[in-house]
């Protein structure tokens, strides 16, 4: 009887590979081994060349050719390497992790905290050496400019203004705003100004009303306090020849620049703003809510005109359809117009309690009674329809 060998199929054919395909097959794996080591190598080498030739370029000024100044803050505590994220962030230089490898190779140390005048085309060594140095306390203007406060404007609204007119931000000039010991500094100053805006409650910007509307000069090495102070000072030298009518009309600073603020914005011509004043001291006097639509605006930090009967209701110390008084303060700063229309109130005696405007004239009427106003109101949207 026939028998199969021991590892031969019934064809006759051998299952077990021979050497040289076993051969063949290690020479495939290394050939497959060898190509990708080479290429790692070649990736390599190819990342190096780029990584190379970008830490070249980081070491090397930003842009040799861009001389305009950045103003950089540098927080206490700063280490070299967060120090380096933040001229990054500001395009001094061009890599922060570069910079921080350059101070510590070159053993620059004791890099203090401050206000910096920096350019993107200064050297990585000049910007150290500035950094040893130190920088100024407060933020400086480095160039020489001019800064205009408008009209019945409000604090927020220069705040946009400020970084578009000088080199300091938006949130440096808030920041300021709200600087409670730099208030102090001016309350000492221009205590006849400020004492009443000392003592107010629930007041966004204690400054707000008190930033007169003039063109103030930003001159080089200026910090924003020095703006800020000459507009302070603006506003005390106005009131100058005032102060005895505040006193006497039993009116503090803050009461009357808050009226003064409203009425910079409810009224165009001096004559309605002198009857506006008048409408809101009789509005006072009765106890009854002062209802200025400027109060709402305010309080929602909008400038919408069309209001909501939502909107007359917004939660805040500034909304005085809901609160009796003068509210916490200035809504914006009146101007010098406005101050004497406070001052100087027309037609009290006639018992104006209510005023309207015609939105396509301009033209204000006034009104005794709620039943007045309220035929007024609807005779005036009819015709603008």
């Amino acid at each position: 009887m026939a028998k199969n060998g021991g590892n031969k199929l019934e064809n006759g054919t051998d299952p077990t590979p021979t050497r040289q395909d076993s051969g063949n097959k290690r020479s495939f794996g290394r050939r497959i081994m060898i190509g990708v080591a080479s290429l790692l190598v070649v990736l390599a080498v190819i990342i190096g060349f780029f990584g190379y030739h970008y830490f070249q370029t980081a070491l090397k000024p930003m842009d040799t050719s861009n001389h305009e100044v950045v103003q950089v803050h540098v927080p206490m505590g700063a280490t070299s390497n967060k120090i380096g994220q933040i001229l990054q962030d500001k395009k001094v230089v061009k890599s922060g992790m570069v910079f921080n490898y350059y101070v510590k190779s070159n053993k620059f140390t004791n890099f203090r905290a401050g206000y910096y005048q920096l350019t993107p085309s200064m050297t990585l060594k000049q910007i150290a050496k500035q950094l040893q140095k130190g920088g100024s306390a407060e933020p400086i203007q480095s160039t020489a400019g001019k800064l205009l406060v408008r009209e019945g404007e409000t604090v927020d609204q220069l705040a946009t203004e400020v970084p578009i007119q000088t080199d300091f931000t938006k949130k440096e000039f808030l920041k300021l705003m709200k600087d409670q010991a730099f208030f102090n500094e001016l309350a000492a100053k221009y205590p006849r100004l400020l004492n009443s805006a000392k003592s107010a409650k629930n007041v966004r910007y204690r400054l707000e009303g008190y930033l007169a509307p003039a063109t103030y000069q930003a001159g080089k090495k200026m910090t924003l306090k020095d703006i800020v102070t000459q507009m302070v000072a603006k506003t005390d030298q106005n009131l100058a020849g005032d102060y005895a009518t505040i006193k006497k009309q039993k009116l503090t600073v803050q009461e009357t620049l808050t009226l003064a603020s409203l009425v910079e914005r409810e009224g165009v011509t001096p004559s309605d703003r002198n009857k506006i004043a008048g409408v809101f001291f009789n509005r006072l006097k009765a106890g009854m809510a002062l209802q200025s639509d400027i109060s709402i605006q305010y309080a929602l930090k909008s400038t919408k005109k069309n209001l909501t009967y939502k909107d007359l209701k917004v939660k805040s110390p500034y909304n005085l359809y809901v609160h009796t008084g003068y509210g916490p303060g200035p809504f914006d700063s009146p101007s010098t117009d406005s101050i004497r229309s406070v001052l100087h109130p027309a037609d009290k005696s006639k018992g104006y309690y209510y005023f309207i405007a015609n939105s396509k004239t301009g033209k204000v009427y006034f009104s005794r009674t709620y039943d007045e106003h309220q035929k007024l109101t609807s005779s005036l949207a009819s015709d603008n329809k």
